[in-house]
Order: structure tokens, then C-alpha cells, then sequence
């Protein structure tokens, strides 16, 4: 729904819980849409889960919209070791083989990549669903992940039919992945701590990080997947800065037990906020969807020599509407004008482009001339909702 948290509070006691949210719109503002509201009570409300078919989709959501096609495609889940090109690389295996890339999530973190891509029949649109294809589908996939040096460890695929969480999915992938144990130095690094609060009997986890669209949706779900319980919450954003502090339990009931299960629990909040953290050029996409545009619009990339460090693909009444963010495969540095004007040579014509995020020496002199490759992708769904 794109909403902002800007301030909440969690407590649960005696088999009750109250939760309080704060929130606002993208600008700022306080909630006025009678449609929203009346949403979010179904959703949320003591006739939720009856109601689960009904509200299932936000008519309005951008991030993830897979959940609003037609026909159940087929999911394949890929984990692996990161390399330059790889998702150009997957990209191509998939449209050789006649596969129709619908929707796709991509994170990378440090040194590992998960994604997790929808797909069809290019020719039926239905899912892929004999035995044999999946099977030839897997083995290629299989090679690609494991690279030259065939680290078996990047070997891994999965497939399922229809739609799932996409977020959650790749946190629990990356989770089972243990990316959290690799190592890697990264800009603005959270600050986690764990301390025991003895006379209430609860382990407390304090947060403190640059603030960002999504950064409790991340913490919560990663301490519900190892097996915690939130029982008392606060949070908060101050200024840049997102404050957050836990009271936790394991589900047994036990709080942490010892330095070693406190230091797992901070190196894995630290993964997950960094897991959708990207620094680089955003280049935000949309075009006539068709067979193999992935492919070409990552090809491109790789031959400008740019890395997708993570990538959003969906498809919506036959338009695609992608969002990738880039930087140099070599050197990690900002994309700079050349690089720049050249990718707007080669796509620019055959869809709309809009780049943002750029490095000061970067930006157009002329305001005009980059004015008709911008878009904005709310006012396009807007329109196309109507």
C-alpha cells in the first residue's frame, strides 16, 4: 500500500495484544482516502480472516504486483554465489527455453544473489508444469549458478506454482543461505545490540540504522523466522535515523541464552537490513511486455559493463514495469554521463527510462532533454487502473 511507519508501538500480555501505527502517505500526509481506511480494517480487522479472498490484493500496490496476474505461473527460487552478468546470464537461459518472465525479485548481499522468478509458457501463458521441462529448465539453471569454479554451493534451485510473499521469500532464502556469516564491509552500517532484561525476563534487541521504506517489515520477519516472539516493541524514525527496540522471547519461552546466540541474532538483523539497502543508479523501466525484454535490457547492462545489484520485474495488462539498480561491475563506483547517455541509446527508444539517483557529475545540464526520458510510475498506474 506504500504507506510510511513513522512510529509504533507493540505489546501483547495475558493472550491479548495491542498494536499502534502511525503512518502516512509517501508525502507525508495524513490518511484521508475512505477507500484506504476501509482496507486496511478488512485486512486487519476481526473479520481478516474471513475475508482473505476479498482483500487479498491492493488494487494500487507497485512493489510485487505479480499478485494481480491471470494464471498461476511458475515460481523458480535461485540462490547462489554473485558474479557480474549472472542475472543477464539466467535471463537468457530462461527465454531460450521459451519461458515468459512475468515477474521477478533479485537481491544480492555481499558475496550471494536470491531471486525468485515467475514464469509461463511464452507460447500458452500457462505454467510450466511438465516434469521433463522442469528438469531441463533446472539443469541449465543449475550450471549457470555454479559458475566455472561449479561451486555446488550456488547450485540451488526450487520450483512452485502460483504466488507467494516475494519478500519474506527471499529473506528466508537468504536466511537458509546463511549470507549473514560472510563477510564484507558495508557503507552506514546498522548498529544492533542484545541485552537481557533479567527482572521482566526478556531479551532486548535495540536497532539503530538509516531509515527506509520497509525496515520493519525486514526486522520482524527475521526474528519471527528464527524462532522468536515479539512481545513489547517501540519504534521510531528520527529524522534519517529509524530507532527500533524489542522485547523477545524464543518460542519455548527462553530468552537468549549466551553470547553466541546474541551475536547470531545481531549479525542476522544486520543481513537483513542491508539485504534491500542499494547504492547506485536506479533506472525505473516500462515497456510493451514480450519474450526475452529481461534479457535484452540485462544484456545491455552487462555489456556497459554495469551490475545489477537488485531488480524488480512486473508485468501488468501487458505493459512491463521494471526497476534495476546498478553500478559498475569492476569498481562499484557511480555510473558517470558516458555510460549514462549510452544506455539511453539502446533502450531508451524502445521504452520509457527513468533514471534517478544520479552522481552530481552526472546530471544533465539540460533540464528539458532529460525531461521527455522521466516518467512516474504512480501516475502510471493511476492511469492504467482508472
Amino acid at each position: 500500500m506504500d504507506l510510511i511507519i513513522s512510529k509504533a508501538y507493540i505489546s501483547s500480555d495475558g493472550g491479548w495484544f495491542m498494536d499502534v501505527f502511525h503512518v502516512t502517505n509517501q508525502m507525508g500526509q495524513k490518511l484521508t482516502d475512505t477507500k484506504t481506511m476501509e482496507y486496511i480494517e478488512k485486512a486487519l480487522g476481526a473479520r481478516g480472516t474471513t475475508c482473505a479472498t476479498e482483500v487479498r490484493t491492493w488494487p494500487g500496490k507497485q512493489a510485487g504486483v505479480a499478485e494481480s496476474i491471470d494464471g498461476g505461473p511458475t515460481a523458480i527460487e535461485l540462490v547462489g554465489s554473485d558474479r557480474p552478468g549472472l542475472l543477464s546470464e539466467i535471463s537468457a537461459i530462461l527465454a531460450s527455453l521459451d519461458c515468459n518472465v512475468v515477474a521477478a525479485e533479485v537481491w544480492t548481499h555481499r558475496t550471494r544473489i536470491a531471486c525468485v522468478v515467475y514464469v509461463t509458457d511464452s507460447t500458452t501463458s500457462r505454467p510450466l508444469d511438465d516434469p521433463a521441462r522442469l528438469a531441463a529448465v533446472e539443469e541449465q539453471l543449475r550450471n549457470v549458478l555454479k559458475g566455472r569454479d561449479g561451486d555446488r554451493r550456488s547450485a540451488r534451485t526450487n520450483f512452485s506454482l502460483g504466488f507467494m510473499h516475494t519478500d519474506r521469500r527471499l529473506h528466508q532464502m537468504m536466511f537458509a543461505d546463511r549470507d549473514y556469516e560472510e563477510e564484507g564491509e558495508e557503507e552506514e552500517a546498522p548498529l544492533v545490540s542484545v541485552d537481557t532484561c533479567g527482572e521482566r525476563g526478556y531479551s532486548v534487541v535495540n536497532v539503530r540504522c538509516k531509515d527506509r521504506p520497509k525496515l520493519l517489515f525486514d526486522t520482524v520477519c527475521t526474528l519471527t523466522d528464527m524462532h522468536y516472539v515479539v512481545f513489547h516493541a517501540s519504534i521510531v524514525s528520527q529524522g534519517p535515523h529509524a530507532l527500533q527496540e524489542y522485547y523477545i522471547r524464543h518460542k519455548d519461552g527462553c530468552i537468549l541464552d549466551g553470547d553466541s546466540e546474541k551475536q547470531r541474532v545481531i549479525k542476522c538483523l544486520e543481513a537483513a537490513i542491508q539485504r534491500r539497502v542499494s547504492n547506485g543508479l536506479t533506472l525505473e523501466m516500462c515497456a510493451s511486455d514480450r519474450v526475452g525484454l529481461l534479457s535484452d535490457v540485462t544484456r545491455v547492462f552487462r555489456e556497459n559493463g554495469l551490475s545489477v545489484t537488485r531488480a524488480g520485474v512486473t508485468t501488468i495488462g501487458g505493459k512491463a514495469m521494471n526497476v534495476f539498480y546498478v553500478r559498475y561491475a569492476s569498481t562499484g563506483e557511480p555510473v558517470d554521463t558516458k555510460t549514462i547517455e549510452a544506455l539511453r541509446r539502446e533502450i531508451g527508444n524502445a521504452m520509457l527510462l527513468n533514471v534517478k539517483n544520479l552522481p552530481a557529475s552526472a546530471k544533465p545540464s539540460d533540464s528539458n532533454a532529460d525531461a521527455k526520458f522521466r516518467f512516474s510510475f504512480g501516475s502510471f498506474f493511476e492511469r492504467f487502473l482508472a
